[in-house]
């Protein structure tokens, strides 16, 4: 069943492992992106390389934010960047497309190296310069960017790394000339330039082959919401008592203090941001924390690219063996219903008794995210005759998913978190309005929970609307409380 890199291009997932690729799906983005820290932190001079090359392009950016602010050409030649879906990893739901980088992005990086990060390229306080810099003050830059900004900025060398292997061990029919327009940067003519190269070619377009080293998930290591949440640990390390004394002041005066309630998040993030525009130089301290335990970026990355290695690849292959062998899951189609149902089992078994519920964790804490479910389901989606739509709008709203096989087969399934604040009101009120509005026969809703509690909660729900036991409401358990010690992830 062909799924991934080594199925289509008839290559061993050892030859790949060992030239260091991980081997991605062709169906789906896969939840993994590239951490530019991971190339800064590296023993690898040719990574150390590409991370100074890149800063290089940011310093470039800096250097001239007042001329590209004033004009907007400057702005989509310079800022912005389609997404690089070849690499096949990201957070799309369905398929590889993403935004990329537009306006929104170029405005909001231009304002934060034409403001606060004039001395970016000559920080005094860290041993070196961060991209992710950027994303620490406005949320205006976010994970997704900086994964795509970092992508595009080194696409010439991923390009010629994929370029490397296809020669190597690619049948030549299977690959093609294919044309970056936007790959390497012409500083004297200021201008992006255009590279050809040879890479693997599949459905009318190329694939692109990414280092397993430089991938993480999740977040970079270098990130917004650790500076949120620790903040107050960040001036314990400025070595001036009176600057220390000033931050702390300053922040707990424009931290809201509700009388019935701690501040909410929202509140503190922006009480942290308001801070930092005061007192910049706190983020190069956040930063050289960071740096300093530079180690533990590798090592909870690389932890987190096996795990999805071994869930994604080797754990859906071998389920996939044991499914064509053994049944007819593959040849199912004839109705959409019977095929979502079916579907739905196998990934609440894969996460119930075949270690998948390890996904959806992080060092023991539950990471609650619809969409991670949402990935995972649609990744069981292959062999199908069934088309398979992620998000759709029929009218009334989004559904996760609308299967359909022809104009009168069709069948919706939701992924909802059991912690859900509108978890009733949706299950009362959202598939019935779903299903008047596309005319699908069937709507399936798979609620996942985490705990006990949640657990109770959903089922309390389910009772109360007289839903609990409903064939069309799927439960499934990704508490790590009740799994045997020695299950396999």
């Amino acid at each position: 069943m062909a799924t991934f890199f080594n199925d289509y291009f008839g290559v061993s997932e050892e030859i790949l492992d060992e030239y260091g690729a991980f081997n991605v799906s062709l169906i789906n983005d896969l939840p993994l992106f590239i951490d530019p820290f991971l190339l800064f932190h590296s023993d690898s001079e040719e990574y150390q390389q590409l991370h100074q090359q890149m800063i290089q392009y940011v310093i470039f950016l800096r250097d001239r934010a007042p001329e590209a602010a004033a004009n907007d050409d400057l702005l989509k030649a310079w800022y912005c960047f389609p997404e690089i879906k070849q690499n096949w990893l990201g957070f799309s739901v369905v398929g590889n497309r993403g935004s990329g980088l537009g306006m929104k992005f170029a405005r909001a990086l231009n304002a934060n190296l034409g403001r606060i990060f004039s001395d970016f390229g000559e920080e005094k306080i860290t041993s070196g310069s961060h991209l992710e810099k950027v994303c620490l003050v406005s949320s205006g830059v976010g994970r997704d960017n900086i994964s795509d900004f970092t992508t595009n900025l080194i696409i010439d060398y991923l390009c010629r790394y994929t370029e490397r292997f296809a020669k190597e061990h690619i049948n030549p029919k299977l690959v093609s000339t294919v044309h970056i327009r936007k790959a390497r940067f012409d500083y004297p003519t200021q201008a992006w330039r255009r590279e050809s190269y040879q890479l693997p070619f599949l459905d009318g377009d190329f694939v692109i082959l990414t280092p397993k080293d430089i991938l993480t998930r999740d977040d970079n290591w270098i990130n917004r919401d650790d500076l949120v949440r620790d903040f107050e640990q960040i001036p314990v390390a400025i070595p001036d008592a009176e600057l220390r004394g000033q931050v702390f002041a300053y922040f707990q005066r424009v931290l809201p203090r509700p009388r019935d309630r701690e501040p909410s998040e929202a509140e503190r993030a922006e009480a942290v941001a308001d801070t930092l525009m005061q007192f910049p130089q706190l983020l190069d301290y956040f930063i050289k924390f960071k740096e300093d335990h530079g180690d533990d970026a590798t090592n909870v990355s690389e932890e987190k690219v096996i795990a999805t290695e071994i869930l994604f690849v080797h754990q859906l292959r071998e389920l996939q063996r044991i499914l064509v062998n053994t049944t007819a899951f593959y040849k199912t189609g004839s109705l959409t219903y019977a095929e979502a149902h079916i579907r739905l089992a196998y990934l609440k078994d894969v996460i119930e008794n075949k270690g998948g519920h390890r996904l959806f964790y992080h060092d023991g804490v539950a990471v609650e995210r619809e969409k991670d479910l949402q990935v995972l389901y649609r990744l069981v989606w292959f062999g199908t005759p069934s088309d398979v739509g992620a998000e759709v709008n029929d009218g009334r709203g989004p559904v996760d998913f609308k299967i359909s096989l022809g104009a009168h087969d069709k069948t919706l399934v939701e992924m909802k978190l059991a912690k859900n604040s509108q978890l009733e009101r949706n299950l009362a009120k959202q598939v019935a309005i779903y299903q008047a509005a596309s005319d699908a026969e069937h709507g399936i809703k798979a609620i996942i929970f985490f705990s006990q509690a949640e657990q109770e909660r959903a089922e309390g729900i389910l009772d109360k609307l007289g839903l609990l036991g409903h064939k069309d409401i799927v439960l499934i358990d990704a508490r790590a409380d009740n799994k045997p010690s020695g299950s396999k992830a």
